[in-house]
């Protein structure tokens, strides 16, 4: 018996030996090993549902090896270290845009950028001087102007002859949903009195002659868009590349495209290859407006395009993207209510029937559905797609994510759908900003009492929906630190209105910085390896130039990113940091 128990004692003296060296082995493995990034003297923000800070973080390879203090982490430093001194600034996870167009907006670093025009006199000033500076380009292209711009809210062909009338002419809405052409486009186009508006579309016409007038909303801005020459491979390569250098410019690692083409998805793959997609990408394929309701076959086409790109952290697809709405300032979102100036309730791209149809197909392949809806009708309708899916359909293997994209108006009985259905709410805080151009025409075309449905962020989240924020590049900036000050202040940058518009719905600056981190890595199935900092998690990573947490909210609005570092790898500085 006594030599039974002497073994018993040896066997459990040796086990605990194994296993203290293992832990100690474990121990010595961080300790002895290189790590090759330490951020320090920084207000970490670990992101997610702890929502801890810390003072530090190290970097081994590709992954975040330890956050802790400064004492704890200085610990580690070896003499290939690279030691980042944050001098008390904010340090986040990368950004994670989750709603963009990236070949789209590294082609619109070419062309004439009208974001901050405001009046009808700077927009023809920008195009006519990139017209000038361009005169061999075939076609003056480019976005963002914005409706207030011009007398009765709407441009004309006549406007933009006026400087341009040697080639066609296009230019996109801030809100991408009506295009302004000039009269050289239409006559390529063909587009005359007598060209019917296409389903869903509306060619714009002069009340008195018929004469289309140059502005073209939802589908009919096909009409001449699809005359517009396409980029080759070789342009499109190069405007990735602008793209992945803008995106590191405003710490964005991690880029969710809503509407990749093929020839894109070629693109992305080929840049994977040789090592130039500096950038996780999550693809979404666009079901056509041409083809909206699509076959077996056309399904199975896209069942083949998820198994050639599966789960991988740099590039992946996994989601499918279509439109139901336009958007309230062209008067074609889809609304309960009747718009103020017009009688209508905007339109619809699918009937109900037809939409669950298409959902419930999607849904039963495993892809996630991104549904643009803007108008509370059309977020109604969505959110009647995705139950009628859950209840037609076994869950998935990995889920259920689907979401709707932009969501601005939200009926109140809506909100608490979102939590209780798992819809994820995408939206782009800084389209909402409410600058006195958009609450004018806001309120002209929904009226001035009901604003209190538009954009209501902190009501969707306080139901336990989740949020994932995004830009809308090119129509809108890319810079994520815009979209944090909306949903912080509900206030321009330049902090107008003095009393926010409806400050009931401002977001804390840790919600705001979630939804644009672990909410949106939650978004595309990733928040097992990014959207927060935690040992074991992708090394990418943010440094501001001011500490966001401990400042007045209206300082974001000169906050800027300082350091990007991408797969554990700094991609930019915007100045050099002194090192120690």
């Amino acid at each position: 018996m006594a030599a039974r128990l002497t073994a018993y004692v040896v066997v459990g003296i040796v086990g605990a030996t194994l296993i203290a060296g293992l832990i100690v082995g474990a121990q010595r493995d961080d300790n002895d090993g290189p790590v090759d990034v330490i951020i320090h003297n920084a207000k970490v923000y670990t992101a997610g549902s702890r929502g801890a800070m810390a003072e530090a973080v190290a970097v081994r390879g590709n992954q975040i090896l330890r956050v802790g203090t400064d004492r704890e982490i200085a610990r580690l430093r070896r003499p290939q270290t690279l030691m980042i001194d944050a001098k008390r600034a904010a340090v986040l996870p990368g950004f994670n845009d989750a709603h963009l167009r990236l070949i789209d907006g590294g082609l619109a670093l070419d062309q004439v950028d009208l974001l901050d025009t405001s009046t009808l006199e700077e927009t023809q000033v920008r195009i006519r001087n990139w017209a000038e500076g361009n005169p061999d380009r075939p076609w003056v292209l480019g976005a963002g102007w914005y409706y207030q711009s011009f007398p009765d809210n709407l441009p004309t062909r006549q406007m933009l002859d006026s400087i341009v009338s040697d080639r066609p002419a296009q230019f996109l809405s801030r809100d991408g949903h009506v295009s302004w052409v000039n009269t050289k486009a239409l006559r390529l186009a063909k587009v005359t009195r007598h060209t019917p508006d296409p389903p869903n579309g509306t060619i714009v016409r002069d009340a008195r002659t018929g004469e289309p007038t140059g502005v073209l909303k939802e589908a009919a801005m096909a009409l001449v868009s699809r005359f517009v020459p396409q980029p080759t491979a070789e342009a499109r390569a190069a405007a990735l590349r602008a793209a992945i250098a803008e995106a590191h410019k405003y710490g964005i690692t991690s880029a969710q495209d809503v509407s990749t083409s093929v020839a894109e998805l070629e693109v992305l793959a080929e840049a994977r290859r040789t090592g130039d997609l500096q950038l996780r990408v999550y693809a979404a394929v666009p079901i056509a407006e041409s083809n909206p309701d699509p076959t077996a076959p056309d399904l199975d086409g896209l069942d083949q395009m998820l198994a050639n790109f599966p789960d991988d952290p740099l590039l992946k697809a996994g989601a499918v993207q279509l439109s139901l709405d336009g958007s309230v300032e062209a008067n074609t979102a889809l609304v309960t209510e009747p718009y103020a100036n017009k009688n209508s309730t905007g339109e619809s791209r699918y009937v109900a029937d037809d939409l669950n149809r298409v959902i419930r197909r999607l849904d039963a392949r495993g892809w996630q559905v991104l549904m643009d809806a803007i108008g509370d009708r059309a977020v109604q309708q969505a959110l009647d797609a995705y139950e009628h899916a859950m209840r037609s359909n076994p869950a998935p293997k990995r889920g259920r994510r689907h979401r709707i994209e932009h969501a601005e108006i939200v009926a109140p009985a809506d909100i608490p759908r979102f939590g209780a259905l798992g819809v994820v709410a995408s939206v782009q805080p800084f389209v909402g900003s409410p600058t006195d151009d958009r609450l004018k025409m806001w309120s002209r075309n929904r009226g001035p009492d009901r604003g209190s449905r538009e954009w209501p962020l902190r009501s969707i989240a306080g139901k336990r929906g989740r949020l994932a924020f995004g830009s809308d590049w090119p129509t809108a900036p890319l810079n994520p630190l815009l979209g944090v000050l909306t949903a912080v202040t509900r206030t321009t940058p330049e902090g107008m209105p003095e009393d926010a518009w409806h400050p009931e719905e401002r977001l804390a600056v840790k919600a705001a910085i979630d939804a644009y981190t672990s909410g949106a890595a939650w978004a595309s199935f990733d928040e097992q390896r990014k959207g927060t900092i935690e040992a074991g998690m992708l090394a990418d990573l943010v440094v501001l130039s001011d500490d966001i947490f401990n400042s007045p909210a209206s300082r974001l609005a000169s906050t800027t990113v300082e350091i990007t570092i991408f797969d554990g790898k700094v991609v930019f500085r915007r100045a050099e940091r002194s090192s120690n």
